[in-house]
């Protein structure tokens, strides 16, 4: 946990040069030199630094401040300018690092941002200096006696429960977090007409549902990694969006969800190419509906087959089908054995050590492997890439 005194140290200008002139090296190697002053210190910061160079790329171009669990707590800046909001005033009840409050900075004309932590707080108040950001007004409170106090009006409020306890366990109940957003909606609801809730990726789509209907639910992806799921209230009606940043997005009504999964046997099927859904479509059990009238078969919900090429754009990942065969490890470990081979797994009980070791497969090579269940079979696809989307 950063200190009001660590932060003293990182802010003087022989360890801000420090940072800089270290900008490229090990962390390790920095920690070790003896003659550079707050060595570790400024080893932490350049570790961060390097990490924001993708997650947080504006952040690492100002050389910002970045207490380390503040940074792993943090949304990307992808995820956080995702977020459709907008208006006059917004208010953030967790600050933190400040990624999302930075974020809405350039979609409300005044943002205030609640940090209960005061060497967070400072942090904030640097770095959206550093930004360039003026519209930002951090308080230095709790979320819980800022609300019961506050007598303004917002358009949204914005909250990115902690998700740890106090003994750093995980915690995925929505109650269980701090702030406690069930507890606090009637006075959240007197405050603004509109919240949004950032949740862990591992929250349940229908129990943020259940929680806050009618609202929309989003289940946010980025190289195939589910991010966030965040929730909206002030919808007319319960709709589930699945956005796959910097490949596109789906939206459907909660009532669209349901579809018949084919009753064909999946052998002798002669199907020619396989996708994968993305990760959004997976987590927010749209991948179904989203390829409704597309796939003909699938592995439960996890790999979805065709006979042709879909006609239009899909979210996810098509490859052509080279062979199918059932699970064998005696044939694989012939034909393969001692071979480079990517395995990917989905609705299988077998994990990918498992496979590599039955059948003497190692890592890497141009030979890609799926191994899925369909009709209380393990099936082996070999596949060839067509490209990550069509």
């Amino acid at each position: 946990m950063m200190t009001m005194s660590d932060l003293d140290v990182l802010l003087s200008e022989p360890v801000r040069r420090a940072v800089e002139d270290n900008l490229d090296r090990r962390p390790t190697d920095i920690a070790l030199d003896g003659r550079i002053a707050h060595a570790a210190r400024v080893a932490t910061q350049v570790k961060y630094l390097q990490r924001a160079r993708e997650k947080l790329p504006a952040m690492y171009r100002a050389r910002c401040i970045l207490p380390p669990l503040a940074f792993e707590q943090s949304s990307s800046e992808a995820c956080a300018a995702r977020k459709p909001l907008c208006g006059g005033r917004v208010l953030d009840l967790t600050c933190g690092l400040g990624v999302d409050a930075a974020a809405l900075a350039r979609r409300f004309a005044q943002v205030v941002a609640v940090e209960r932590d005061a060497t967070l707080a400072a942090v904030a108040r640097e770095n959206f200096s550093r930004l360039g950001i003026d519209n930002v007004a951090v308080v230095e409170d709790s979320a819980e006696h800022f609300v019961a106090a506050c007598g303004e009006r917002f358009d949204w409020i914005f909250v990115d429960p902690d998700r740890r306890s106090a003994e750093g366990r995980k915690l995925v109940r929505m109650e269980d977090c701090s702030p406690d957003i069930i507890a606090l909606m009637p006075a959240l609801r007197r405050l603004a007409p509109r919240v949004a809730v950032k949740c862990s990726p591992l929250f349940d789509c229908d129990e943020a549902f259940r929680l806050f209907s009618p609202c929309t639910v989003e289940v946010v992806s980025l190289g195939g990694e589910c991010k966030e799921v965040d929730i909206y209230t002030g919808a007319e009606c319960d709709t589930l969006h699945a956005v796959a940043l910097g490949l596109g997005e789906e939206s459907f009504s909660r009532d669209e969800l349901h579809c018949a999964v084919s009753g064909e046997s999946f052998a002798g099927g002669l199907w020619r190419y396989m996708i994968t859904p993305d990760v959004a479509l997976q987590k927010s059990r749209a991948a179904l509906r989203s390829l409704s009238g597309i796939a003909e078969m699938w592995s439960r919900d996890g790999y979805a087959f065709c006979r042709e090429l879909p006609g239009r754009a899909v979210l996810g990942r098509i490859d052509r089908i080279v062979s199918i065969e059932r699970y064998r490890p005696r044939e694989l470990r012939r034909e393969y054995r001692g071979a480079g081979v990517e395995v990917l797994k989905r609705d299988c009980r077998l994990s990918v050590e498992a496979i590599r070791r039955a059948a003497g497969l190692r890592e890497g090579g141009d030979v890609r492997l799926a191994f899925t269940t369909i009709g209380g079979e393990t099936w082996v696809i070999r596949l060839e890439q067509l490209s990550d989307r069509l």
